[in-house]
């Protein structure tokens, strides 16, 4: 092993001499690691209480969001650890920082309407974090620019389903060929795949 206490790291170089905040960025994308792990354990709570006939179609919608968000949290991971950065070790710590409480279940549990906002609620707070990272990276640094831009594709996508959910909005809303397909981020994520 080398003696270096500090090692010399030419991929978090480039990106500083591009004129990225490194330390900036590493922080961001832990926050929204946060978020997409939180986002993804109230989701599947959520789902849960979607009941009846009417809650049947719409745990659809809400599972193929939720383990998406799942796939959103794994896909910037290596690139936290490329960067130098890390998780915390408390997970609860992890989940507060998350700043996700909103997303607890309704005074009314069942309420699909509820429900669904605050769904659309997550994804649209999701969409201004990844769009941060997205703005910070453009043209500085690529490798983390591609994993923001196809997390924030799909968080496009989730508002759009629960726009159409809550306020009749078409939405071009596909159903996924399978719950986590991940058009954009299985590139990023393969702890979902099928095979």
């Amino acid at each position: 092993m080398s003696e270096e206490k500090v090692p010399h790291v030419v991929g978090i170089n480039v990106l500083k001499q591009n004129g990225v905040d490194v330390e900036e960025l590493k922080k961001l994308l832990i926050y929204n690691a946060s978020v997409e792990f939180t986002a993804y354990y109230y989701f599947t709570n959520l789902r849960a209480h979607c009941t009846g006939l009417d809650g049947e179609g719409l745990k659809g919608i809400i599972e193929d969001a939720r383990l998406e968000d799942l796939s959103h949290f794994e896909s910037c991971l290596e690139r936290i650890y490329q960067l130098g950065g890390k998780l915390p070790n408390d997970a609860t710590e992890f989940i507060k920082m998350s700043g996700c409480e909103f997303l607890q279940l309704p005074a009314n549990p069942t309420d699909h309407k509820a429900i669904l906002e605050k769904c659309l609620k997550a994804e649209q707070g999701a969409i201004v974090n990844w769009d941060k990272i997205c703005k910070m990276t453009i043209g500085k640094d690529p490798a983390t620019y591609d994993i923001a831009k196809d997390i924030l594709a799909e968080e496009i996508e989730h508002e759009s389903w629960f726009l159409e959910l809550i306020y009749g909005r078409p939405s071009g809303h596909m159903r996924r060929k399978y719950s986590g397909e991940r058009p954009h981020t299985r590139k990023h994520s393969r702890a979902l795949d099928m095979a």
